[in-house]
């Protein structure tokens, strides 16, 4: 699953963008096991910071990214980039403000690739306040003890 996104992650981490990794593949590095077919970034809403997203994302070759302006990101509280991948930016997500989860993020490592990923606890508020039948799964799945043995 995370191979699909080490471009990505690398060209973030070059550009210096701040964000964390949430919905469903934050879901599964926590030990929820279930499948999901997109990327979901929280990004610091600021043009600085959607600028360097979008140039990481243009070297990442998602070209769908040079369809859009920082403005227009930031105009959106989600902003939907699919060719060869799909990954889901948001600007903002319920029951969870990006300014504390970066400051709480964990630094996950998959293949010598390092990417930031929200905490558990930051997770379950977000997928509590989302309120979807799936998002509710994950929070009983998260809230299960020993979900990673």
């Amino acid at each position: 699953m995370l191979n699909q996104y080490q471009d990505v992650f690398r060209c973030l981490k070059k550009h210096e963008v701040r964000y964390v990794v949430i919905g469903g593949i934050a879901a599964v590095l926590h030990g929820v096991p279930r499948a999901t077919f997109d990327l979901d970034l929280l990004v610091e809403a600021t043009l600085e910071n959607v600028t360097r997203l979008l140039d990481a994302l243009v070297e990442a070759k998602l070209g769908t990214a040079t369809l859009t302006t920082p403005e227009r990101v930031l105009a959106n509280e989600i902003t939907i980039f699919k060719d060869r991948l799909r990954i889901d930016v948001q600007t903002k997500t319920p029951g969870l403000d990006f300014a504390d989860a970066w400051v709480r993020r964990e630094t996950m490592r998959h293949r010598d690739q390092e990417f930031y990923v929200v905490t558990v606890a930051d997770l379950i508020a977000s997928k509590k306040a989302a309120g979807r039948e799936v998002d509710l799964a994950d929070v009983r799945a998260l809230e299960t003890p020993h979900r990673n043995d």
